[in-house]
């Protein structure tokens, strides 16, 4: 008999939440996904309750739909915002959105799918030192660990930042959910699994300090067609 891995326990735990919020109605279609949830814009309002928000003027935020309040809100309040490219497949891979240089353009392109088409992209060598960190998640616990999606994105984009100097261990990193995200049980946490300072919920905020990062990327952890897949990652390769 097959022993469960722990990519298995995550899928398993991912599959529980999904179903959570799909049955308390509190999620259309969330499986398979970051979750987008009801109240998502409350969270943001109670995101920017904490003093790391209102000091932080570059963010790095996640492109998916229940952040988008955030991402608006920060650009709304001046703040610098870089995006992910989908699946980090450019040689520039953030968008940088900077409402001092775009105006009235750079709201529409919180939204990733009008981002895509026309947001300015940025290399990392041309990226400014990152305040605050927003992350999607499927589920969290109180001490901070998070699953994602399963694509592993967040963290490569987290360990570039790191591996540039763009991060560093006092850096904060949020992730806005809904309640039914947020779970009483010991999570597993792989080496290049970043996790969350504070846990944000339309009701609450959630301490979890001290808080995990990777000092950079965990290249052992990465397959040879991930790296190969994500320019940036083959160009860091080929130097090693």
């Amino acid at each position: 008999m097959r022993v469960p891995s722990e990519s298995d326990a995550k899928q398993a735990i991912r599959e529980r939440v999904w179903s959570r919020l799909a049955q308390a109605q509190a999620s259309t279609d969330p499986h398979g996904r970051i979750p987008d949830f009801e109240s998502a814009a409350a969270a943001a309002g109670r995101l920017a309750e904490l003093p790391a928000w209102q000091q932080a003027r570059v963010l790095k935020a996640n492109p998916d739909q229940p952040q988008l309040p955030v991402r608006v809100r920060a650009l709304r309040e001046d703040k610098l915002v870089y995006m992910a490219v989908p699946k980090l497949a450019d040689p520039l891979p953030f968008f940088r959105l900077d409402p001092a240089e775009l105006g009235d353009e750079a709201e529409p392109l919180a939204a990733h799918r009008v981002a895509a088409k026309r947001a300015p992209k940025t290399a990392v060598a041309d990226m400014r030192p990152v305040d605050l960190i927003v992350c999607g998640t499927v589920a969290v616990n109180r001490h901070g660990v998070r699953i994602g999606k399963g694509a592993g994105y967040s963290d490569i984009e987290v360990g570039l930042l790191a591996e540039a100097g763009l991060i560093g261990p006092a850096t904060i990193i949020v992730t806005t959910v809904h309640e039914l995200q947020v779970i009483d049980e010991p999570l597993p946490q792989d080496e290049h699994d970043f996790t969350v300072d504070y846990i944000v919920t339309p009701e609450k905020i959630i301490s979890c300090s001290p808080a995990y990062r990777p000092p950079g990327l965990v290249w052992p952890n990465l397959g040879q067609e991930q790296i190969a897949a994500i320019p940036v990652l083959a160009a860091m390769a080929n130097k090693r």
